[in-house]
């Protein structure tokens, strides 16, 4: 695989051949463009990229009329982390929610459908999925994002989300390895820590990586995590021992190597992007992951004469930077051949289905969904509702939000019939979420019933913030909104103080459910998705 660079030029494409960065705005500037041209392969899009589909049809058919084999790729979790999305919330329900109904073939479709329409406009590799074990419940960075804080669920629907999303002809990007589900502290913000034996990782954080490495994942997203069991002095992103030794030698993993973010303070603020960035490659990464927060050709002409220079002067063997570079290149072709291959089958697919069709397949279709909302609206429920292939086409979310709930009602509980005020208790959305995305489920009650109004409350006493809950909602009924109350002591007040003064109130849980259920009707969703929100509102509506 290994092709030495033969001259200046041939460096610095290899340079800018590694390099992922972002860029500003919903058309690709000139400065990409002219990189495109000098070697850069990559381009990592986000939701300031993305108006709609059509312009991001647009878009990444910009970039390939630079370089046809260029890797456009994205951050699209599904869930709470979308950016295909990003102004009106996910139309899939996110890993947490997939595991909560802990159904291989379902997790398999919708990663299906995700990739399809990723594919559709133009994007070929998706920095998903998270196959982090969320063994801490005050994780600040993962929780929904996770399927789960059980190993083996977690390790088979990571294998069955990079299955679909492969079929669809995009490369999954299984993350963050060695696996961030353990941590208290954002790498968004500072350098986070494991200390657990190196026997407690290989029993759990390593065993959805190597379930995902089995499943054919073409590439790996390291974590900016410092395991001090596997290495002591380095986080992962830039460890030879947990790059090269762990992932490549002992787990047999021989796809592409990607970073996190490098601008990310767990390594811009310890190490600085530029040293970062060669010492990653060292350690044996593939390529670096950047423009997140730096989106600018300043950034890639740093990062490129840094690892240039570093190539020159001995620190970075230039066989490492040619074996990184071919890595790219070899994706590149991967995604050409499985996107083809895809298109294909998608063409097949569809002559099969056409001449198959029948009046009573619409209705069919509308009668699984009907039966699966039916079966989680009734007593306490548990990931139930329609059984495998019921979520096939662009339904396969909604379905699936649909069979993820967890619902717990009083005997006198009726169906709201009026429109209600909601009251999202809203905490500080973490970096990797954003808080551009609208969540919650004031927007589908609105849909259903039409007139409910809704109110906003974020920290401070959580008494003082129920009474101007109670005090905004009047006579109306309230849904009481929360996400990861077990994390927020406020929340977990103002909640208390609520259902004192109104036991009628209706709770929607819309982050990982660690309190006991409350209130007239408790739903919870296992995620904040557009989806999640609308299938909580046909319960709560009886629709």
């Amino acid at each position: 695989m290994t092709t030495l660079a033969s001259g200046s030029a041939t460096l610095t494409r290899d340079a800018l051949t590694v390099l992922q960065p972002g860029f500003t705005g919903t058309s690709a500037p000139d400065w990409l463009l002219r990189r495109l041209g000098e070697g850069l392969a990559s381009v990592g899009l986000f939701g300031r990229n993305i108006a709609s589909p059509a312009q991001l049809g647009r878009l990444t058919a910009q970039l390939r009329a630079e370089r046809d084999d260029v890797l456009v790729a994205i951050d699209e979790e599904g869930g709470d982390v979308t950016r295909l999305e990003v102004r009106t919330g996910s139309s899939f329900p996110g890993n947490h929610a997939l595991g909560a109904v802990d159904d291989v073939t379902l997790t398999r479709e919708v990663a299906f459908e995700l990739g399809r329409r990723l594919a559709e406009c133009g994007v070929n590799l998706n920095w998903a999925p998270s196959a982090d074990v969320n063994s801490n419940p005050g994780n600040p960075v993962i929780g929904v994002r996770s399927f789960g804080a059980d190993t083996d669920l977690v390790a088979r629907h990571t294998a069955a989300y990079v299955t679909g999303l492969q079929a669809a002809g995009v490369a999954a990007c299984t993350k963050h390895f060695p696996g961030h589900g353990d941590t208290a502290v954002d790498s968004h913000h500072a350098l986070p820590r494991i200390d657990v034996d190196g026997s407690v990782l290989h029993a759990r954080e390593l065993v959805p990586f190597r379930a995902a490495i089995a499943a054919g994942s073409r590439a790996v997203m390291s974590a900016h995590i410092l395991v001090p069991a596997l290495d002591p002095d380095r986080p992962a992103t830039l460890s030879r021992r947990i790059l090269t030794g762990l992932l490549r030698e002992e787990l047999g993993y021989q796809g592409l190597i990607v970073t996190d973010g490098m601008e990310m303070q767990a390594i811009a603020g310890t190490y600085g992007i530029e040293r970062g960035s060669v010492l990653a490659i060292a350690a044996g990464a593939d390529a670096i992951c950047v423009g997140g927060g730096l989106a600018d050709d300043e950034t890639v002409r740093r990062l490129r004469d840094a690892l240039v220079s570093a190539v020159r002067s001995g620190e970075l063997a230039e066989e490492r930077l040619a074996d990184a570079a071919e890595r790219v290149r070899a994706l590149a072709r991967w995604t050409a051949s499985a996107s083809a291959s895809a298109s294909a089958q998608a063409s097949a697919s569809a002559s099969m289905a056409v001449s198959a069709s029948t009046p009573d397949a619409a209705s069919a279709a509308a009668s699984a969904s009907a039966s699966a909302s039916a079966s989680a609206s009734g007593g306490v429920s548990t990931g139930m509702g329609a059984g495998p292939g019921t979520g096939a086409g662009h339904d396969v979310g909604l379905v699936a939000a649909r069979r993820a709930l967890t619902v717990t009602r009083s005997e006198a509980y009726e169906p709201v019939g009026e429109p209600p005020y909601v009251a999202a208790l809203t905490p500080v959305a973490n970096i990797a979420v954003g808080d551009e995305t609208p969540w919650g489920v004031a927007a589908e009650l609105a849909r259903l019933l039409p007139g409910t109004e809704t109110g906003s409350f974020a920290g401070g006493d959580g008494e003082d913030t129920a009474v101007a809950a109670l005090t905004a909602a009047g006579d109306r009924r309230i849904v009481a909104v929360v996400r990861d109350e077990h994390r927020h002591a406020w929340m977990a007040s103002a909640l208390d103080t609520l259902l004192a003064a109104r036991p009628d109130t209706i709770v929607v849980e819309m982050g990982v459910p660690q309190a006991t259920p409350r209130g007239a009707l408790h739903i919870a969703t296992h995620g904040a998705a557009r989806v999640c929100g609308r299938a909580a509102a046909e319960i709560i509506t009886g629709h």
